[in-house]
């Protein structure tokens, strides 16, 4: 009998025990929320600012599965999230657009919690050339992304059995390629647009048109930028060869052998009712393989055609049988190789 009232007593305070740790645990896990805490609750919407958003558990409890999301990406995106146990820390970028986003913070065993992040219209003008710093491309990765498709979607016309019927002059390729190269890609995009796989590498400050100028991508007039530009007119989805070369562009050089994949070639041939022309410079083919460089353009209308979309060798060029055409420095004809003002300050 003192052997079974001994096993029972042992059992008793097992039994007490687990019922102490059953209700420690529970009570440690309702206890247990997601603490959030904004470095700073605004930015400016130029693409660029960062802030933090610190995350822990107020139990300690390990954050594994952690998610977190951005309700309006074109407001600020998660640019990366690192967690360490009980803590996390999530990078934020502002976007170009101003308003506010919740943040939406997810974890497994974890009520969600919510924060909201807001953002103001930034009209700066750094270097004071009429384009927005929101346009500017910050980051190297965007340049070279925007570099890749402007060139990759305006070969891809020339092998096209029928360009889109809006490209019928050297600015039209140009404001076609710049715009589809902004714009967010996906499958259904990509395929209708090119006639090679594409990289999904894009770029990622903006998409078009979701920035504060909509879809009015060109400056249309001189002066620097300023919040009134945005109603005034400054910016339109149309713009001739021109107003490309005086408003949206800054030279590079004469020297041809400066230019960089996605820079514009400028001539000006006077006594044309058309005297301006552009050509963009390909670097070498996204389509075909080898290391021959090229150059591509549309004619514009020719007698009573539309024209056409050429591509050229860049040493066919060079030798082009009529020397106005050629963009070497003694041809007076050659106004230089200039760049997008969007990637101006960054070389």
């Amino acid at each position: 009998m003192r052997g079974l009232r001994r096993w029972l007593a042992v059992l008793v305070v097992v039994a007490i025990a687990s019922a102490v740790c059953a209700f420690t645990v529970r009570r440690s896990m309702a206890a247990s929320v997601l603490v959030l805490q904004l470095a700073d609750s605004t930015l400016p919407a130029d693409g660029f600012s960062t802030t933090k958003l610190n995350i822990r558990s107020s139990g300690g409890r390990d954050l594994g599965g952690l998610d977190v999301r951005s309700e309006n990406s074109h407001v600020a995106t998660v640019e990366g999230v690192t967690v360490s146990r009980g803590a996390a820390v999530v990078r934020l970028r502002a976007g170009v657009l101003a308003g506010a986003t919740r943040l939406l913070v997810t974890a497994p065993g974890f009520a969600r919690q919510e924060t909201t992040l807001h953002t103001m219209f930034d009209p700066g003008d750094g270097i004071g050339d009429g384009t927005p710093d929101f346009l500017r491309l910050h980051d190297p990765a965007d340049r070279a992304a925007f570099r890749r498709w402007f060139t990759l979607l305006a070969e891809a016309q020339y092998y096209r059995k029928a360009p889109p019927p809006e490209i019928d002059d050297c600015a039209a390729l140009l404001r076609f390629a710049y715009r589809e190269a902004l714009r967010e890609p996906n499958a259904a995009w990509a395929q209708a647009m090119v006639p090679v796989p594409a990289s999904g590498v894009n770029v990622r400050q903006y998409q078009y048109p979701y920035t504060p100028l909509g879809a009015s991508l060109f400056r249309v007039r001189g002066e620097s930028f300023s919040a009134s530009d945005l109603t005034d007119g400054a910016f339109a989805q149309f713009a001739d060869v021109q107003t490309i070369w005086r408003y949206n562009t800054f030279f590079v050089g004469r020297d041809f052998r400066r230019a960089r994949p996605g820079d514009l070639l400028f001539f000006r041939q006077d006594g044309q009712n058309m005297p301006f022309h552009a050509m963009i410079f390909l670097g070498r083919s996204q389509i075909e393989a080898g290391d021959e460089q090229y150059v591509i353009y549309h004619t514009g209308s020719i007698a009573k055609s539309r024209g056409e979309i050429r591509r050229w060798s860049v040493a066919e060029l060079v030798n082009y049988p009529e020397a106005r055409w050629r963009p070497i420095a003694s041809n007076p004809a050659f106004l230089g190789v200039y760049r997008w003002n969007i990637l101006r300050g960054a070389e």
